[in-house]
């Protein structure tokens, strides 16, 4: 029973691990002022304007003209800091 119990929250454990290991992190800019935004996800509105949640201001964020770039957690790490 209690090898049992030991599995399953090492199966839970590994499973968030795995979790938090696969989010993608992206810096959006705002084309018009080439302000950096943050975030790990995205949506586009039929309008094709994108939405997301900036985490360096903690805020969302809707913008008409914008670049999208995938980045690495270091340096999304960084961009928050500044």
């Amino acid at each position: 029973m209690r090898f049992i119990s030991f599995a399953q929250s090492g199966l839970c454990l590994l499973t968030l691990l795995f979790a938090a290991g696969c989010t993608t992190y992206y810096r959006i800019t705002d084309q018009p002022t080439r302000t950096a935004y943050y975030t790990t996800g995205y949506d586009r509105t039929d309008s094709g304007a994108v939405k997301f949640y900036d985490v360096k201001s903690r805020s969302n964020v809707t913008l008409q003209s914008s670049e999208i770039i995938e980045i690495s957690r270091d340096a999304f790490d960084s961009g928050i800091r500044q």
